[in-house]
């Protein structure tokens, strides 16, 4: 519920709050730190020492990078229940951006294996911190039952594909271009450390932001912990949970289940596939060699440019007889274009022959745009929506808990992501790009099944 006068504002407009548009600030310039850190992460540790990296096997690399993304998403459960209980979520975001820009100018001066965890070890805590307060402060902009909530969402995750879309871009071009070392057209050294400097820098910026306008803008929201507000405490918060509340929570619990698969496929774009992407597939373009990383800004321009089409099909077909899709139709739909969008890359390893590890032989590049495009529309089927959902379905004395349980999801796949990778030298890219495709078609046909069931528990 709204908890100051800026809310009270909210029922007099129909317009968004500027609340909401502080808040996409801050969170476009963290999801820039983020994936311009991430997308140089793999090449980092993969690459040679002389050439700029840390020198890990691909099987270490891709347990390391498994366990950090893993844990970015697994420490938002303790941040959320801190900021519910004890922090408030606008504190938790400050102390969450400070640890957040220090893991990144930590990884800029890394040298060594020692320095390299630090600076994992700061962002996973930052990310902790900060990641389920944003997404629980645009929920507390709207009242529960407020029509522009979902829009809110989606304006939303289009900041967030705003900063994901640049930062591969920018931060790929320092790494991989601007500040490499060459001698004759060859880079004979990466600047990934440059990278992570841009990628702090981002988070500076975005911290700066939030500080500055928080509270001219968000009021009181956000300032106190979710059980010690005297404007959200009501008495019914110290009571048990209800029976319908019980079924919501668990629905929360089933659909996030289901989204640990899709996320664990999704979340190849930087771990497999990149490496895939660096040996197997044809870069050039009229003599231009296009950098690894900036096939990752295809998601996030593909995101911002779907997110207003997607955003209006639901809305036509909110308009007919039986309604719009459901939470869990949507959701299927987005495992079944993630299995769709493997079965390309199940393409590009034909188009290869019997060629196996010769790197000499490369896929056209449009196997890989292809399957980043049908994974993009997946992922607007389920993400914005589920957000949206956990937000809706969450009793208020739960709100930020139950956003770190969504996240929870994504660490399990993460973990899962980097184990695939890990795996990359053992089994073909036929069976890992393979298995993928056709377990999360199977598992969109089950969560189909389910639907009904699952509608109830939310009712």
């Amino acid at each position: 519920m709204p908890n100051s006068s800026v809310s009270k504002k909210l029922d007099q407009s129909k317009k968004h709050p500027i609340g909401l548009y502080v808040i996409c600030f801050t969170e476009m310039w963290e999801r820039f730190s983020y994936y311009g850190m991430r997308g140089l992460l793999m090449l980092f540790l993969t690459t040679q020492l002389v050439k700029g990296g840390l020198g890990f096997d691909t099987k270490s690399a891709g347990i390391i990078y498994g366990n950090f993304t893993g844990m970015v998403y697994l420490t938002p459960l303790i941040g959320g229940w801190l900021a519910d209980r004890y922090l408030g979520h606008r504190k938790a975001i400050i102390i969450g951006g400070f640890l957040i820009m220090f893991g990144q100018f930590a990884l800029f001066a890394t040298h060594t294996k020692s320095m390299l965890y630090l600076a994992l070890l700061l962002l996973i805590l930052g990310n902790g911190f900060f990641k389920p307060n944003m997404s629980a402060i645009v929920g507390n902009l709207y009242d529960k039952t407020d029509a522009r909530k979902d829009a809110a969402y989606t304006i939303f995750y289009m900041a967030i594909n705003i900063g994901a879309f640049f930062a591969p871009l920018i931060c790929g071009a320092i790494a991989e271009q601007l500040f490499a070392q060459k001698s004759g057209g060859e880079i004979i050294s990466y600047a990934y450390r440059y990278g992570f400097l841009v990628s702090g820098i981002g988070m500076v910026l975005g911290q700066i932001g939030f500080m500055c306008l928080a509270n001219k803008y968000l009021g009181d929201i956000g300032k106190h912990p979710v059980t010690k507000s005297s404007n959200t405490k009501k008495a019914s918060d110290n009571h048990p949970l209800t029976h319908q509340e019980k079924k919501r929570v668990a629905s929360i619990f089933i659909l996030s289940f289901f989204v640990i698969f899709f996320w664990a496929g999704f979340e190849q774009a930087g771990a497999s596939l990149t490496i895939y992407t660096r040996d197997f597939i044809n870069r050039d373009i009229g003599g231009f060699l296009v950098p690894i990383t900036w096939f990752q800004s295809l998601n996030p321009v593909f995101c911002v440019t779907l997110g207003p089409i997607m955003g209006a099909l639901w809305i036509k077909l909110s308009k007919r007889k039986q309604g719009d899709l459901s939470t869990p139709q949507k959701m299927s739909i987005g495992l079944v274009l993630l299995g769709l969008g493997f079965l390309l890359m199940v393409g590009a390893v034909l188009q290869r022959g019997s060629a196996g590890n010769d790197v000499a032989v490369k896929a056209n590049m449009l196997w890989l745009i292809g399957a980043y495009l049908l994974h993009t529309v997946g992922e607007l089927c389920l993400s914005p929506v589920g957000l949206s959902m956990v937000s809706k379905l969450s009793p208020p004395k739960l709100a930020s808990f139950l956003m770190g349980v969504w996240l929870l999801s994504s660490a399990v796949a993460n973990k899962v992501a980097g184990m695939v990778a890990s795996v990359m030298d053992t089994f073909t890219h036929m069976q890992i790009f393979g298995t993928i495709a056709v377990g999360s078609i199977l598992l969109g046909f089950v969560l189909l099944l389910l639907n009904k069931k699952l509608i109830s528990m939310m009712e």
